[in-house]
């Protein structure tokens, strides 16, 4: 659920500008309407995504929002903004759906049939929707509707605390349930050597935390952070080892990639002992050659799979939600398992019949 934030501070006081700015970037929001003249001097607060409304070809923003039909075409105009007022503008929306990578909506009198419609024709479209907002409430009621909302929301008067509550907003979204299974271990098989993958990531893990990782996409097995002391190393609290190279991992958005895919920049799924989950960015990945394990799993005559490091720091979670060693596993013990419906695509669920062992 990749949602956006974007913050207009245009036709401000600079002393505003610089505040919202600053709050912004220390929470993740980086996509700002600007004046022109302010673009260099908010330039040196931070890495942002800059924008201005058309004016002129010319512009030092990243990109520039038009605001009507008559706007020259520009490789700089990346986001068109309509007013609705009536069904004929709706229609006329979703008639120009996939011609620019933003549209923004507003309309001074919101009726949320007309915006369920937008995001109902919008769903699979290359255009992400971005709707203006007066506040946190229509914030929060437009990010939501239809349960998959707009794509972004557009802060028109931003302050300070709005930036703080919208931040907020986004975060709690993001933290969707994951369902976990307990799983019967029925098989424990020590393996040779083969390239083991540690995930660093940016966030530090808590008791319980882990990511969902497997040998099969229909089953992934929460392994847990190294965030717990051992009599043989100290709490690593952001690292998780995740086992060898081709296995599957859970990212954001419900796809899956191969460990040996990840890099640092990338974001992984935080998974816990309960299902809530939250993005972390990877800030390193560690390839080593390390004794491995079979580990096989079984719910409803179905048998799941999971390779790690044959190493005692090394855990998964039982159905109570404990770390447990997988050293200390033992065929008939219980473990939390996310099995998952269909076949993957490069990462994405597909229906499909597909067979892994």
């Amino acid at each position: 659920m990749n949602k956006e934030i974007w913050v207009d501070l245009s036709n401000k006081k600079w002393s505003l500008k610089k505040e919202v700015l600053t709050t912004a970037l220390e929470r993740g929001i980086t996509t700002v309407i600007l004046d022109e003249e302010d673009i260099d001097k908010a330039r040196k607060i931070g890495q942002l995504k800059i924008a201005v409304y058309y004016t002129s070809p010319e512009t030092a923003a990243d990109f520039q929002i038009a605001e009507n039909a008559e706007t020259p075409a520009s490789d700089k105009i990346q986001a068109r903004r309509y007013e609705i007022n009536s069904n004929e503008d709706i229609k006329r929306i979703i008639g120009e759906k996939n011609t620019l990578p933003y549209f923004i909506i507003t309309a001074k009198n919101w009726k949320i049939i007309p915006l369920e419609n937008l995001i109902a024709e919008f769903q699979n479209s290359k255009t992400k929707l971005i709707a203006e907002v007066d506040n946190i409430e229509e914030a929060k009621l437009f990010l939501q509707t239809l349960e998959k909302g707009v794509d972004g929301v557009l802060l028109k008067q931003p302050t300070v605390e709005q930036v703080i509550e919208a931040a907020g907003v986004l975060k709690q979204l993001v933290k969707q349930r994951i369902e976990l299974t307990p799983a019967k271990i029925t098989v424990i098989k020590p393996l040779g050597v083969g390239d083991r993958v540690c995930i660093d990531t940016c966030s530090i893990l808590r008791k319980g935390e882990g990511i969902l990782v497997g040998s099969q996409s229909k089953g992934l097995f929460l392994v847990h952070s190294e965030s717990l002391e051992s009599e043989y190393v100290a709490a690593r609290p952001f690292r998780v080892n995740a086992g060898p190279v081709h296995s599957y991992v859970l990212a954001p958005n419900n796809k899956t990639r191969y460990l040996s895919e990840l890099k640092a920049g990338d974001e992984v799924l935080i998974v816990n002992s309960k299902g809530e989950t939250y993005p972390a960015i990877i800030g390193r990945v560690k390839i080593e050659v390390r004794p491995l394990i079979l580990i096989e799993a079984e719910v409803n005559g179905e048998i799941y799979k999971i390779i790690l490091q044959n190493a005692e720091t090394i855990r998964l979670v039982d159905s109570k939600g404990e770390p447990v060693s997988i050293t200390q596993l033992k065929p008939g013990d219980q473990v939390l398992l996310n099995i998952r419906e269909g076949a993957r695509h490069f990462g994405t669920q597909i229906q499909e019949t597909i067979i892994e062992r």
